[in-house]
């Protein structure tokens, strides 16, 4: 059994809807122009020295220059109108965007390669500022978010903060909404006691026909949100496309197909938040297959590939698993799980994908495709179910995630 002493706290995100008024929302624009602008000047700094054969400013003297400096100069007063703290924590995430660069240059980083940080746009999809805790930021005893510069905001609570914030980050996504998102340092043991550890474990195998098939015999149907919205998505994006570039009702059309689509990205997050807190749950250990998700993504099925999410569910899987001291294990993608016989390990060969059931040459079993390959997931794991209930692998090791949290932000509100 695993020792939860040993785990330490992570941090996750907890989002959570903005209702800004006329006034707020100008000083919104505001701080997401300086923080742009700040950005952009510090990367424009690093490309001149590179061009001109120089070596890259300090992180040191990009602060007094582009800031201090700045703020006394004619082109950059405006950057007095807003918190001090937006513009450094501008300046962090450059020099962040370009030691993750470098470093995945000198293969020190893992995952997929990143480009040099690009000049951010006032068109872009997403804007945010970040306060931390010397900004000075408070929550009032009305639930409003109070923060330096902006004033008293309406939030919509939909859940209490477990601890107190370190820091928040103000999102306005592509369909203009905004968000307030919070990140919290968990606490390991109120994590183990919300789930204790239980003696079962459980394989599963991600598919298009069923969402996910799991080795106790249960499917579970892949709800196709993008494939249900396509008849409407394509109502709005025609209407967007007869619009005068430019005109005010252009951006009301924009606007319209950006909310249609964050639909279905909120209700897609909600389902793998459901599924996942729910398997993590009732299992202390969970085996799932690597998928190419990548390699699938350029065939015919790329669209029901991109409406499942396998990766965005698979990584809330890594990080509640981590969380709670589950033991998550993945697969190889070219282990023959489709082809072997879970009842006596015979691998029967390659097998068309319309063939949904199959039986064993060597013993004789009727199949069920994804179910064998659900229990063949669970095997290759070490993950079988004793008689007494105990998993069979005899070192549990928690999920690795590179960083903390989320990825992105979660629009379901939740952090399970």
């Amino acid at each position: 059994m695993f020792d939860l002493s040993s785990v330490i706290g992570m941090q996750l995100r907890y989002a959570f809807r903005l209702y800004p008024d006329a006034g707020q929302q100008r000083a919104w624009a505001r701080a997401f122009g300086c923080a742009r602008v700040v950005f952009n000047d510090a990367v424009r700094a690093r490309e001149d020295a590179r061009r001109a054969g120089r070596p890259f400013p300090k992180a040191g003297e990009l602060p007094t220059r582009l800031i201090t400096e700045a703020k006394r100069s004619a082109s950059r007063s405006w950057l007095s109108e807003v918190s001090a703290v937006v513009l450094q924590q501008s300046l962090r995430d450059a020099e962040a965007a370009y030691k993750n660069f470098f470093a995945s240059l000198k293969g020190a980083r893992k995952g997929p390669k990143p480009g040099a940080p690009r000049f951010k746009s006032r068109k872009d999809a997403r804007q945010s500022v970040r306060f931390t805790a010397n900004a000075r930021w408070s929550i009032t005893d009305t639930g409003r978010l109070n923060l330096p510069k902006i004033g008293a905001v309406k939030v919509k609570w939909s859940r209490t903060l477990p601890t107190t914030p370190t820091s928040v980050t103000v999102i306005k996504d592509a369909a203009g909404r905004f968000f307030a998102s919070f990140v919290i340092d968990t606490d390991p043991a109120e994590d183990a006691a919300r789930m204790p550890a239980i003696g079962q474990s459980i394989g599963i195998d991600l598919g298009l026909t069923h969402f996910a098939v799991l080795s106790t015999g249960e499917k579970i149907d892949s709800p196709r949100f993008l494939r249900r919205a396509e008849k409407k998505l394509k109502r709005a994006q025609r209407e967007l496309s007869r619009k005068q570039k430019g005109s005010k009702n252009r951006e009301k059309a924009r606007l319209k197909v950006a909310r249609a689509h964050a639909e279905v990205t909120d209700a897609r997050k909600e389902f793998h938040h459901q599924l996942s807190t729910r398997l993590i749950s009732e299992n202390q250990g969970i085996a799932v297959e690597s998928l190419s998700v990548s390699g699938l993504a350029r065939t015919r099925l790329a669209k029901s590939v991109h409406d499942a999410g396998w990766t965005a569910f698979v990584n809330m899987l890594e990080y509640k698993a981590q969380r709670h001291g589950r033991t998550l294990v993945k697969i190889g993608r070219f282990e023959p799980t489709s082809q072997t016989c879970s009842t006596c390990g015979t691998v029967d060969g390659p097998k068309p994908l319309h063939v949904r059931e199959w039986t064993c040459t060597a013993c004789g079993t009727l199949h069920d495709r994804d179910h064998n390959a659900a229990l063949n997931v669970q095997q290759a794991a070490g993950l079988a179910v004793t008689a007494c209930g105990a998993p069979v692998r005899p070192e549990p090791v928690l999920a690795q995630r590179e960083e903390t949290g989320s990825h992105g932000f979660p629009t379901g509100n939740r952090a399970a």
